[in-house]
């Protein structure tokens, strides 16, 4: 992991970056309907689950674009990751609760497939908030509500208006004029990412869930040996 601090007196965006971080601070969402119904099929076909493939999708078009990886480090300065790895939440029914496990990213979907089938087996039966330890500092947060189809959903941030790494939550895929729809809210920070790169990543990950399955190859073992 490498973090490349930016010079701010030679940033092209240092007007935004300084206006909506310290004048007004401003974070934002937005909660859309992804098309889910070619990728469905496709996991169906190839018995693999919705959620750590979702979870794949947004680590690949985040790892893509600088501006959703951006962060302020310990010392104050603003800077950016070369890469960043999923943290996401798992359900715990007794307790109601959830826990926090974080994989390991890698381009290769099978791979970090694996990996996930990996950490959940070993860390998602630890109660608690954390349930994989030595989480790097590299992370971006994905989590799942899948009991319910929202048509909005907004985090309120009051005390990490300094927080600019995206957080993704899902919700419950419904069908709807012969279609299969997920619910998606993506917040961000406007310090580092406009309505722009928002509507541009919203693009590639649509195109990358309709694709997935065109460029993988089957006769590849997605799924762990059991």
């Amino acid at each position: 992991m490498h973090f490349k601090p930016i010079d701010i007196s030679q940033w092209n965006r240092r007007e935004y970056f300084e206006y909506y971080l310290n004048h007004v601070p401003c974070s934002y969402s937005m909660t859309l309907n992804l098309d889910l119904t070619e990728l469905l099929k496709e996991i169906k076909k190839q018995d693999v689950k919705l959620y750590p493939t979702m979870i794949y999708l947004l680590s690949m078009i985040v790892n893509k674009h600088e501006e959703f990886r951006m962060t302020i480090d310990k010392d104050a300065g603003v800077g950016v990751f070369d890469f960043l790895h999923p943290s996401y939440t798992i359900f715990q029914n007794a307790s109601e609760t959830f826990t926090n496990i974080w994989t390991k990213y890698t381009p290769s979907f099978p791979e970090f497939y694996r990996q996930y089938e990996s950490d959940i087996k070993d860390y998602s039966l630890i109660k608690g908030f954390m349930g994989k330890p030595d989480m790097p500092s590299n992370v971006f947060t994905v989590s799942s509500i899948p009991w319910v189809s929202f048509t909005g959903f907004n985090l309120n941030l009051p005390k990490a208006t300094d927080y600019l790494l995206p957080i993704f939550t899902t919700g419950k895929y419904f069908q709807e004029n012969g279609k299969t729809w997920l619910p998606i809210a993506i917040q961000v920070h406007h310090a580092v990412c406009d309505g722009f790169h928002l509507a541009r990543f919203v693009n590639e990950l649509q195109e990358a869930m309709n694709t997935l399955f065109q460029i993988y190859d089957p006769s590849m073992n997605i799924k762990p040996a059991h």
